[in-house]
């Protein structure tokens, strides 16, 4: 059961993030996620396994979520057996002041659509140093454990990330689909960063997280942002709020995510120059108490 939750007041002063508190991003970044696979795939079938046939198309929406002003591009080394990776590269590298590159390692991929976590200190040594190699740095901005691997001990798991991050090769130390308490057990053996996991209007399991990591100042990076289904049909509340706010019902979604706190930045993924631009436009609307807490009723 989700609660209705609180926000901050409305207003342009939470368009941006100090992530890890040194890095300051605006609170719209892109996941690429949706970079991969072939055109026209629902997202709940992808198997995230095969590059995209565009390679050009994708390396142009890059470009442009920078041009935006997306300061944080999310990917992963399973996206397409670290493909996607080497896509963000030859976009964006050498890599602009003020964009924030984030990738994970912990979930091995034995074959399409199949995901399964893999926490061994040694394998996430080695994945970073691919990672490394595929973004063409020499330090990882963000580098987040995929999955936490209930065979290792967390304190292993994360301890692999800190050793990284103390010989230089990872800026920040981020965590994946996890709760509460294996937040503050992780946060035992490094400082946390982030925290992605899946969250929307529609999928409210991780309230908890969202206060908790605003609490403490630590990024919360939810993906499949807008996934509201049947919440965007005509007479459903979000449709009604869509239209006072002249948006789309993606580009809603999103604004009630950024008034949820001021620690969120939702990740939205897109193969099309249209569509990133509508969601990098819902940094500019502007939701009332009235209209946030209509919709944050929805979860019940």
């Amino acid at each position: 059961m989700t609660h209705s939750p609180t926000a901050p007041p409305p207003g342009p002063a939470g368009t941006t993030f100090d992530l890890g508190g040194d890095m300051p991003v605006g609170r719209i970044g892109y996941g690429t996620m949706r970079l991969t696979d072939h055109p026209g795939i629902p997202p709940s079938e992808a198997v995230i396994w095969e590059p995209p046939r565009d390679r050009a198309g994708a390396v142009a929406v890059l470009r442009r979520a920078v041009e935006l002003g997306v300061g944080l591009v999310d990917t992963a080394d399973s996206y397409a057996l670290g493909a996607v990776e080497e896509i963000v590269a030859e976009a964006l590298y050498p890599y602009a002041d003020g964009v924030v590159v984030a990738t994970k390692a912990g979930l091995a991929r034995p074959g399409p659509g199949k995901w399964v976590p893999l926490g061994r200190p040694e394998y996430l040594r080695q994945q970073a140093e691919l990672s490394l190699r595929r973004l063409r740095t020499d330090c990882i901005d963000l580098f987040q454990l995929h999955r936490v691997d209930p065979g290792v001990p967390l304190a292993d798991q994360v301890g692999a990330l800190r050793e990284l991050q103390e010989e230089g090769k990872v800026r920040h130390i981020g965590l994946s689909e996890v709760d509460v308490d294996q937040v503050r057990e992780a946060r035992g053996t490094a400082e946390i960063a982030s925290v992605q996991n899946l969250y929307n209007l529609a999928m409210r399991q991780h309230e908890a997280v969202v206060d908790y990591t605003a609490a403490e100042g630590i990024a919360f990076l939810p993906y499949f942002p807008m996934a509201v289904g049947e919440l965007a049909a005509p007479g459903v509340p979000v449709a009604e709020v869509a239209a006072e706010l002249g948006a789309t019902t993606a580009q809603t979604a999103l604004a009630w995510l950024l008034r949820r706190a001021r620690n969120v930045l939702p990740i939205p993924g897109t193969t099309s120059l249209g569509h990133l631009a509508e969601n990098v436009a819902a940094l500019d609307l502007t939701m009332s108490d009235d209209q946030f807490a209509r919709l944050s009723a929805l979860g019940g």
